[in-house]
């Protein structure tokens, strides 16, 4: 997929959400009906991929959190400062338009995240993602992404790795 098929912006009022559908009801529904109050109140920040047309082929969404050090693989966690937790980047949602799926779109989504995430001038260890089910977990797996231990839907990549990341 040639990234020049797709812009990715900032959500904003001139986006018309209502004819998305990635198949997902909840994604979906928070799309539609969520995603900007969340982005007034500042919880998340939402971001779609606009093709040609102007229709809105996929989005995602960031937001600050952090990871108890603990909950990292031990030779992860024994790398980093004796914190109590280290500050990540949350990628809480992801979705493709079903009209757009197939096209590389949704690893496109996830390098632009990287990308955000890594080029922020604001601390960050990783990128962290909840799975929504086996099939999306492994998206992420075959993107680099490693499990937490005993959860396998949720998972991080750290962003020092995500220059080498290729969608």
């Amino acid at each position: 997929m040639s990234s020049a098929l797709f812009r990715i912006e900032l959500l904003g009022p001139q986006h018309d959400r209502t004819r998305f559908c990635s198949g997902s009801a909840p994604l979906d529904s928070h799309f539609q009906q969520q995603v900007s109050q969340d982005a007034r109140r500042r919880v998340t920040t939402c971001f779609v991929a606009i093709n040609r047309d102007q229709h809105i082929a996929g989005f995602y969404t960031l937001a600050s959190t952090s990871i108890v050090l603990t909950d990292l693989p031990h030779a992860i966690g024994k790398k980093l400062p004796r914190y109590p937790s280290v500050p990540a980047v949350r990628m809480g949602r992801l979705a493709v338009d079903q009209n757009f799926k197939g096209k590389g779109l949704g690893g496109a989504l996830l390098a632009d995240a990287l990308a955000r995430a890594s080029k922020s001038e604001i601390a960050a260890f990783a990128l962290v993602v909840d799975a929504k089910d086996r099939i999306a977990s492994q998206f992420y797996l075959h993107h680099g992404f490693i499990a937490f231990a005993g959860i396998m839907l949720s998972l991080f990549l750290p962003l020092a790795t995500a220059s080498a990341f290729k969608p």
